[in-house]
């Protein structure tokens, strides 16, 4: 599985992790192009390469034009932007649906916080330097680099914040870590330094909290094959103003889930009522529920009921069984079931853009049809189902060898 660790040396922040994952190979035309679908102008996106404690980093500066045409619309309105402002210049864009969601997840994160932290609401709250053009084009610029890097998750150090010191802000004097920034942070890792400046920014915050999916774990193997230094604003004593961004893979081990799994015996029952009992049971909570004929004691035919379920709908699928079938007894027992990592996945096909299922299966991935999609797509072009099965996976074989 394809990661991103974010070293956080000295805090974190929209331009530095923009500055790292550039240093780390995403090309600085494709993040300026992607950028360009998004309907936002008056600003310039810039790369210098510094040296910060020796070492040499990418610093990204966005640049407000002051004379672009949206600020020529908006004057100074782009500091007053709501969060539905900017879930409409996301969706106004032409950007992949992937990198969509991520920003504006990352924006959702930020107004939940400023309106907790200004007692108001999600949709009264208007960003101040939080919604400006420079912090729509980090956020929005973060979503996209992970994408072009082709990272699935995102883990991090514990964040380094100042401490001691005070920020401006639209709000006027802050202390530091801004109330927004700690607000962000809350449940995730942070180590307090005494620096008094303000090593984390809010947006920074955001990016962590709302994309990683946590610490990495120490004895996790890690392979590394990019490595790239993000430089901060200003050289802070005490504390070199870097970014580290470590882009590698890390082995997919199955995940482990903990669900029960409820057999009965049935030897008396007409099996024209099974169907419907299987049916009530997928509606009502149950994981999978299926059938298996056995023969009982003295030969006779019957069929295993089984039902596998999460603990919080063990009594609502125990009361379906007993009502819709003959049984008397119940057996339930504790499973461990072990998943490879799976996902949803659009691609293009003979009919069109279809959802697919990609499984995880080490460094390989397989992509098979969905059963529903097939069967929409048998229905309304009045196929035979098994012939828009096999010509999905044809498809779907072909992309894999174009790519």
């Amino acid at each position: 599985m394809r990661i991103a660790y974010f070293d956080i040396i000295s805090g974190i922040s929209g331009d530095m992790t923009l500055g790292a994952c550039v240093d780390a190979g995403v090309s600085f035309e494709a993040l300026r192009e992607e950028l360009r679908k998004l309907p936002l102008e008056g600003y310039t996106l810039a790369r210098r390469t510094i040296s910060r404690s020796h070492i040499t980093a990418v610093k990204i500066d966005v640049d407000i034009d002051g004379g672009g045409h949206e600020h020529h619309h908006r004057g100074h309105e782009h500091h007053h932007r709501g969060y539905e402002d900017i879930v409409r210049i996301i969706d106004g864009s032409t950007l992949s649906e992937s990198v969509r969601d991520r920003a504006k997840a990352m924006f959702l994160t930020l107004a939940r916080a400023e309106a907790h932290v200004h007692g108001t609401t999600v949709e009264e709250v208007h960003f101040h330097e939080v919604g400006a053009v420079d912090s729509i084009v980090d956020i929005v610029g973060a979503a996209i680099c992970l994408d072009l890097l082709g990272v699935e998750r995102v883990y991090t150090s514990a964040v380094r914040t100042g401490s001691g010191g005070t920020v401006e802000t639209q709000h006027g004097r802050m202390p530091v870590p801004a109330p927004a920034t700690m607000e962000i942070l809350r449940n995730y890792p942070i180590a307090l330094t005494d620096i008094p400046h303000e090593l984390t920014t809010p947006t920074g915050a955001t990016i962590t909290a709302t994309l990683s999916e946590g610490l990495l774990p120490g004895d996790m193997p890690f392979t590394v094959s990019a490595v790239g230094y993000g430089a901060g604003s200003k050289d802070i004593p005490g504390t070199p103003n870097l970014l580290r961004l470590l882009v590698g893979s890390i082995p997919d081990t199955p995940a482990e889930e903990r669900l029960l799994q409820l057999d009965t015996n049935i030897d008396d029952m007409n099996p024209e009522l099974f169907p419907h009992v299987l049916e009530r049971l997928i509606a009502s909570g149950a994981r999978d529920a299926w059938l298996t004929p056995v023969l009982m004691k003295k030969g006779r035919p019957a069929y295993v009921l089984s039902v596998l379920a999460d603990e919080e709908h063990r009594e609502a699928l125990l009361g379906i069984m007993y009502a819709e079938t003959t049984t008397s007894g119940i057996r339930v027992q504790p499973i461990v079931r072990r998943i490879l990592a799976r996902e949803q996945q659009l691609a293009d096909t003979r009919f069109g853009q279809v959802n697919v299922k990609v499984i995880h299966r080490g460094e390989h991935r397989t992509r098979v049809p969905e059963y529903e999609e097939c069967r929409r797509i048998a229905r309304e072009r009045n196929l035979p189902l098994i012939q828009v099965y096999r010509q999905i996976t044809e498809d779907l074989s072909s992309l894999k060898s174009d790519s």
